[in-house]
């Protein structure tokens, strides 16, 4: 029987009202390079504990999913190289087959809005591909957004993808875009995408109203996505990382590679050909906005 396997640490922090913390797992089973991996995925839990709230890294491993993990857990789900990838679609599939597998954005809030647990910090968001008029390659990730209770803090989206085409889904889908102390949209790597944000927020405590706020309104079906930009000094290099892109998605059409395989192809490709200078910028990533989503659930749990 497949199980719902939510951690007793967890499971506690819920019921008492204290600060949960949801985090997926594909950037540990496919974002990030073996064994150093695992070393970031504790430095992620460990990132939300130091700012207060309980880490609940979600995964499937042999069918049950698992809300919490314990080190053993991470481990297993870091070092196994069949883990698959599970977006909503292919939970119960891959459940039934007892299969091992991270859960992208789009399921990780899916697992995260049945537990309970209403912030979630991830690297970046995925979204509308570049030619998606002719591929219709919309990323899962909208449409959990646009019917979840969720907040998610990120990057904004991954700069491989069409952003303005992505802010445009956001907006039709009922979505809300708040840009953490800044106007400008993030874009991964780089610390502006180049488009702007109508709305902004400048605490912590400011989120958590706002969270508060769609409870009152009826607006809390739908997800909120924070978008925390890294400090221009710790971006990419703007040069390097327009060439790196080119050229990526030049290997990538080469290769033909389509779909859901073009993320992962050009992580690795920018992971490869920038000497490590794009993981770094992914672990200021996502150790940035594990913090701020911690800080941003107390705010939210102090008033619940």
């Amino acid at each position: 029987m497949n199980r719902l396997i939510i951690a007793p640490e967890v499971s506690e922090a819920l019921g008492t009202g204290k600060a949960v913390v949801a985090l997926e797992s594909t950037i540990i089973t496919h974002g990030l390079p073996r064994p150093k991996n695992l070393e970031i995925g504790l430095q992620i839990e460990a990132a939300v504990r130091d700012n207060g709230a309980v880490p609940a890294t979600i995964a499937m491993l042999d069918g049950d999913v698992h809300v919490g993990l314990t080190r053993d857990a991470l481990e297993q789900i870091a070092m196994k190289e069949d883990s698959v990838k599970a977006s909503v679609r292919d939970l119960a599939i891959l459940g039934a087959t007892g299969a091992s597998a991270g859960t992208t954005v789009a399921a990780t809030s899916h697992i995260a809005a049945l537990a309970g647990i209403r912030v979630f910090a991830t690297g970046g968001l995925g979204g509308v591909h570049r030619n998606a008029r002719e591929s219709w390659d919309e990323s899962a990730d909208l449409y959990a957004l646009a019917k979840l209770p969720i907040t998610i803090v990120c990057a904004g989206v991954k700069s491989i993808l069409d952003v303005a085409a992505t802010l445009e889904r956001l907006e039709t889908l009922g979505v809300g875009v708040i840009g953490y102390q800044t106007n400008s949209f993030p874009g991964f790597y780089l610390t502006d995408s180049g488009f702007s944000l109508e709305h902004r927020a400048e605490t912590p405590k400011d989120i958590a109203e706002v969270m508060r706020a769609q409870d009152t309104f009826g607006t809390n079906n739908s997800g909120l996505v924070i978008a925390n930009p890294l400090p221009p000094e710790k971006q990419m290099d703007f040069e390097q990382h327009s060439t790196l892109l080119g050229n990526g998605l030049a290997a990538a059409a080469g290769a033909h590679i389509v779909g859901k395989d073009v993320t992962p192809f050009l992580l690795e490709y920018f992971h490869h050909e920038s000497k490590g200078e794009s993981l770094r910028a992914n672990v200021e990533i996502i150790l940035s906005n594990a913090a701020l989503a911690s800080q941003i659930a107390v705010e939210f749990a102090s008033s619940n």
